[in-house]
């Protein structure tokens, strides 16, 4: 899967260029996931998040949580009042549908509102159980794992997919959940929480989608392409 330059031994590449992006973005002494809250609270959370920004994704979770305290008031709203609450994040009937569908699922498996069960199962299992839940994707069963349920995960979004595709680390035809288990499958570990933060605030700040900061870019050393060729790779 990994184009020439990465062939051989990816990991401590890897890790030189997350290490070189800890120095710069500081998201492993910065970032402090809370680990202790309902892990349900984030599922609903990145399930807004889908094909929205921050702001509106934490508008429509506020309201919704406003209006309805609790997980058992949600799922026995009436379908239309959780459609308005989360209008914000865009596509709430769509999303509505998700979240009720966990819901739904979560009392029929567990007898309770709760992802608490999930602590509990070998890592493996929970990922395999939230995957299958409606309109949980890869990615949102990695950020679940990731943040909320401190299991080890490396999710990869739009900045961390751009980034390696970009480095070269993978081809620019990868998918996001390929690239997710790619980079699961020789990263330390240690380097899954802070690595996916730094390379979404470099994604952010210097490798951006328009107008790329090449010329300021901490890791050019081991980019695979010039900017020039971004836009007709596709990357």
């Amino acid at each position: 899967m990994t184009p020439s330059r990465w062939k051989g031994d990816p990991r401590s590449s890897l890790v030189e260029v997350l290490d070189t992006l800890e120095r710069c973005w500081h998201q492993g002494d910065l970032f402090r996931p809370d680990f202790s809250k309902e892990p349900l609270d984030g599922l609903v959370l990145t399930v807004l998040s889908q094909n929205t920004n921050d702001r509106n994704r934490d508008m429509a979770y506020g309201r919704l949580r406003s209006a309805f305290p609790s997980w058992e008031a949600v799922a026995a709203a009436p379908r239309e009042e959780v459609e308005e609450a989360l209008r914000p994040a865009g596509l709430a009937p769509g999303k509505t549908k998700a979240i009720l569908a966990i819901l739904a699922q979560l009392h029929r498996t567990f007898g309770a509102f709760s992802l608490e069960s999930l602590r509990l199962m070998p890592p493996g299992e929970a990922r395999s159980f939230l995957e299958q839940l409606p309109g949980v994707g890869p990615k949102t069963a990695a950020c679940t794992l990731l943040f909320d349920l401190a299991v080890p995960a490396f999710p990869a979004d739009t900045h961390v997919s751009r980034v390696c595709r970009r480095l070269g680390l993978v081809p620019p035809s990868a998918t996001p959940p390929q690239i997710m288990a790619y980079i699961e499958s020789f990263l330390p570990p240690s380097y899954f929480l802070s690595g996916h933060m730094n390379m979404i605030e470099h994604g952010r700040h210097r490798c951006r989608s328009r107008s790329p900061q090449c010329e300021e870019c901490e890791i050019r050393g081991w980019c695979e392409f010039p900017a020039s060729t971004f836009a007709e790779k596709g990357i």
